[in-house]
């Protein structure tokens, strides 16, 4: 569990200040004004209508299986310190894919695209599942915590009411590949006990099937097994499924859950139509309120994440690294990120 400490902290090279940790953050803070909060995009979730998704799908053959309801290519960006990636899951499926938040992949075998890594930044409100394809990363975050990622494994992080870490990659060549989930903390844990856990890859449950499908069970749990995180509220299953050619898999998702599958090798046919899903899609599965099946057949050697939660149909507030219920909320995570006293357990 992470404690709180003075407002400096020390990595092994070098003691950094708590108010020069990102001081282009901070200046950026600064000039923020109250008018200028229309930056800011609140989600009701009860309310607000998904223009981009037909949703009226979502029986046309047996109640028993899920149909694929849309697929989404990601979008090039870059962040923290010109770290360039792919961000499949983006504002605009917050509401519709509750309770995950956004979705980055990044691959490059090119150093300039991931050297600079992600220095310090804060984050309050919400949990990160980090998975390391191949690589090396390392975490550091101002309670003096740190930890290695690599090849096969698995970070993750509640962010809870703060923290301040970076992310940063130990190799100078080489491939670089992975997947960072963000996932959104129901409203009475968002203050909670920030806390990681490093999970490397012989840690992580893996079994076959006799098609000679392999699956990795990062959180959730699948035919009796448990993967390595299981989370309260949420419920969140993540699996990677490596499916050999003309391999088919199925697995039942409970009711109410959404869903949704990224092909980030080969190529695979969806859904009992088998609606062909290239390399670098995204699957959005509907969501029958009674448990059904997904059914994901593969063309080829193919590797798929596949990822459901229970959503919590609450107000979702982000504002960069802060996902709250209010905008009062994101002021104050603001105010303390600038007085100095983000980290600090909320008075009683």
């Amino acid at each position: 569990m992470a404690t709180n400490r003075s407002k400096s902290f020390a990595f092994k090279s070098n003691i950094v200040p708590f108010m020069e940790l990102t001081n282009h953050f901070l200046d950026f803070i600064s000039t923020i004004k109250p008018n200028r909060f229309n930056l800011i995009l609140p989600i009701n979730i009860n309310n607000t209508v998904n223009p981009i998704m037909d949703t009226t799908q979502a029986t046309q053959t047996a109640d028993s299986l899920r149909m694929v309801e849309s697929i989404v290519m990601g979008k090039q960006t870059s962040d923290g310190a010109g770290v360039k990636l792919t961000r499949v899951l983006t504002h605009s499926l917050q509401k519709r894919l509750d309770p995950f938040l956004m979705l980055d992949v990044f691959r490059s075998n090119n150093p300039a695209n991931w050297i600079g890594g992600f220095p310090d930044h804060p984050h309050r409100g919400f949990e990160t599942m980090t998975y390391m394809i191949e690589g090396r990363m390392r975490h550091r975050d101002n309670a003096g915590h740190e930890g290695l990622i690599e090849n096969g494994g698995v970070q993750w992080m509640v962010a809870g009411r703060g923290i301040i870490h970076s992310e940063m990659p130990e190799q100078q060549k080489g491939l670089m590949q992975g997947f960072q989930l963000w996932i959104n903390l129901p409203s009475k844990d968002k203050l909670c006990e920030p806390w990681y856990k490093d999970i490397q890859s012989n840690q992580l449950p893996e079994f076959s099937l006799e098609s000679g499908i392999i699956i990795r069970i990062i959180a959730g749990s699948i035919l009796d097994k448990k993967g390595a995180v299981q989370r309260e509220v949420t419920h969140p299953q993540i699996l990677d499924l490596h499916l050999p050619t003309e391999s088919i898999f199925s697995h039942s998702i409970p009711g109410g859950y959404n869903a949704f599958s990224f092909v980030y090798q080969g190529e695979i046919l969806a859904g009992s139509d088998k609606r062909r899903i290239l390399s670098d899609q995204m699957v959005i599965w509907n969501t029958p309120q009674s448990d059904a099946e997904i059914v994901i057949e593969a063309s080829q050697n193919s590797r798929v994440l596949l990822i459901a939660g229970s959503p919590l149909n609450e107000p979702i507030v982000q504002y960069g690294p802060f996902v709250m219920n209010t905008q009062q909320e994101i002021f104050q995570a603001m105010e303390d990120f600038k007085s100095g006293n983000f980290t600090n357990k909320p008075k009683s």
